[in-house]
């Protein structure tokens, strides 16, 4: 197949982890970016070789000209999706979409709409659906491993430093400039789930709120910043500590480091927490989004779901167990515990090795080296498995590589909205089957009580 031409709109740290997946996997060639961060945008001119001309500081100016490649890669902040998806859909771009999709639902209707009128793939970055870990658990489910899946319990471990660099500190901490967290952390586990499942929920309810990052919880003589603070060196989420130890460890200093800095050095480290907000005190934030969160999910055939985010972790991979009637599976992310009631079997399958035997010519399945959780890591083989999948379906034309649609991840972030208003109303939400009513927000403010979700 001839490498696929991309466009890169966003080049900040996902956005170049795709482009990066994209080059090395010999699919793509990066021909064009748009990054209003000067810094980020010559970064990426350097780094794929795309000429003066190709370079823009903005969305707008490279949607001006005349289609100059065959997809583009979507990655500016989550509130700035809707217009360049629209538009270079309408241009007929085919898109891979950073998620969450949009952050509301007019907006991802806008996107999905956009998508089918102009005939192009989209495929929204829902990179857990590609994993050697998923692939491996979606056969056993569907082999009747253990029978009939009746109920499961998630556990997103978000991560304690994770949640003040990304949450309280950074970009995604506010869901006035950003989203709800259930939409910007764990819309990933919402449709992992739905996907485990083969179906959409029927209701949903939630509960969870901000119960630690505040200014009730400050240790008496903690300073706004950590540089400052005689209490840093015994807490838990000294920035000092933190970004410093990033340093000479070039997988951390990409990230979480570079969101931070550019200077990786001791002193430009320092300078970033001197005056930067990713050196406050984590009780001295203007955060406000949850720090846990849990979400019930019951589908039309019976069975039931239980999903738990919480920042007060180790940053780990998810841990799920999964309840059929004929078996047990208990899985790491990485390893899968199988037990078979019928036999009394036990066995463990490692998913990377079981992936590789079930595809011994590889394809889009990932390295099967990236088995960590993070977004360093590559999201266990999740980002590079997807990157390879979309440029396969836009070379060959055959969408089958992709494990989901525009409208299928509009469906399952229909359901992260409706948990969500489930538990700012404290009501059980049962979604209604069209389209009619949107919610601009989840906030209580306008829309329906009952989120609409096509089923």
């Amino acid at each position: 197949m001839a490498a696929v031409t991309l466009a890169l709109v966003g080049s900040g740290l996902r956005g170049r982890s795709y482009a990066r997946h994209a080059v090395s996997s010999g699919l793509g060639r990066v021909v064009a970016v748009a990054e209003p961060d000067p810094y980020r945008r010559r970064a990426a001119a350097a780094e794929f070789g795309i000429p003066a001309e190709r370079v823009y500081t903005d969305w707008t100016e490279l949607a001006a000209q005349p289609r100059l490649a065959d997809a583009t890669i979507i990655a500016t902040q989550d509130r700035l999706h809707v217009d360049p998806a629209v538009r270079f859909a309408d241009l007929g771009y085919h898109i891979l979409l950073e998620k969450p999709m949009a952050v509301t639902e007019r907006d991802a209707v806008a996107i999905s709409e956009a998508a089918e009128r102009n005939d192009i793939l989209l495929a929204v970055c829902h990179v857990l659906r590609y994993t050697p870990y998923t692939r491996t658990l979606r056969r056993l489910l569907d082999s009747g491993a253990i029978g009939r899946l009746v109920s499961v319990q998630h556990l997103e471990p978000v991560g304690w430093w994770h949640q003040a660099h990304s949450f309280v500190r950074g970009n995604w901490r506010r869901q006035d400039t950003s989203a709800p967290m259930l939409l910007t952390k764990s819309c990933h586990d919402i449709d992992w789930l739905i996907h485990l499942f083969g179906e959409l929920p029927e209701r949903v309810s939630s509960f969870g709120g901000l119960s630690h990052f505040r200014a009730e919880d400050r240790p008496e003589g903690a300073a706004d910043r950590c540089l400052d603070c005689p209490l840093e060196p015994g807490c838990p989420y000294s920035a000092k500590r933190l970004y410093l130890g990033c340093l000479g460890d070039p997988d951390q200093e990409f990230w979480p480091l570079s969101a931070v800095t550019e200077d990786h050095t001791e002193r430009g480290v320092l300078d970033a927490l001197r005056t930067g907000p990713y050196g406050r005190c984590v009780y001295a934030c203007d955060n406000d989004v949850v720090d846990h969160q849990v979400v019930n999910m019951e589908f039309a055939s019976g069975a039931t779901c239980s999903f738990t985010m919480s920042a007060f972790t180790p940053m780990e991979h998810r841990r799920t167990r999964l309840l059929g009637t004929h078996g047990f599976v208990d899985g790491d992310g990485r390893t899968l515990r199988v037990v078979d009631f019928r036999t009394g079997e036990e066995r463990t399958v490692d998913a990377v090795a079981a992936t590789a035997d079930a595809d011994p010519a590889g394809g889009s399945g990932g390295s099967g080296g990236a088995v960590g959780p993070s977004a360093d890591d590559g999201h266990g083989g999740g980002d590079e498995a997807l990157t390879e999948a979309f440029l396969t379906a836009v070379a060959t034309g055959d969408a089958s590589a992709l494990l989901s649609d525009a409208a299928e991840s509009l469906a399952t972030h229909r359901v992260v909205w409706a948990a969500e208003r489930a538990r700012v109303t404290g009501t059980v939400v049962r979604p209604v089957g069209d389209s009619s009513l949107l919610c601009d927000d989840v906030t209580g403010r306008g829309g329906s009580v009952q989120a609409s979700l096509p089923l």
